[in-house]
């Protein structure tokens, strides 16, 4: 089975991380997640924040996780959302709890780490850590929603965020329309 780990920090946005949980195909993984104290103060502003009974929660201080190490094969890490201060932080090495102590791991083992941003604007500082993170081999994938799916809800919004991040992970699972993905299936249809 497939492990992923899920790290929500207190980053303005927590409903990108309720849609990521609410659409992820638990059947194909086993998901590792970790909630920051800042998280958990943002949620209680944003409509909560209730992981599935099947997540395995890890407190943001216990470096015993098993994420703590690269001898344990996780295929992603995704911390949604990302606050500058969590990217700073893995931006310089300093890994000083669980969720940066796993950024680092994901690094140095080249595996997928992926930081949605949902701040604005940005300092040069922020943009720089990004660029740091990038060379380093993360995907940053702010929450920028997408538009050309007529989304008719915040939720449908979010989910064109929360989509992408899906496809960076390689977590197979439809949420939102893709960009002409009708027409495509049309067209297809109309040559055979």
């Amino acid at each position: 089975m497939k492990k992923i780990f899920v790290a929500v920090t207190g980053a303005s946005g927590t409903i990108y991380a309720r849609r990521f949980f609410q659409h992820f195909p638990y059947d194909d993984w086993e998901v590792h997640a970790a909630v920051s104290k800042s998280a958990q103060i943002v949620a209680s502003h944003e409509g909560g924040l209730n992981l599935p009974p099947h997540v395995k929660e890890w407190d943001e201080k216990d470096l015993t996780a098993p994420v703590a190490s690269g001898s344990n094969k996780f295929e992603a890490m995704v911390v949604i959302p990302c606050s500058t201060a969590t990217l700073g932080k893995m931006a310089h090495g300093i890994a000083d709890n669980l969720i940066t102590r796993a950024g680092e791991v994901f690094l140095k083992e080249s595996r997928k780490l992926i930081l949605v941003p949902r701040e604005t604007p940005l300092s040069l500082i922020q943009i720089k850590n990004m660029e740091l993170l990038t060379l380093a081999g993360a995907h940053i994938i702010p929450a920028t929603p997408s538009f050309y799916g007529n989304p008719k809800t915040i939720e449908e919004l979010v989910d064109t965020v929360v989509a992408r991040v899906y496809d960076h992970a390689g977590v197979e699972a439809e949420v939102s329309n893709r960009w002409r993905a009708e027409e495509a299936k049309e067209i297809k249809h109309k040559n055979v």
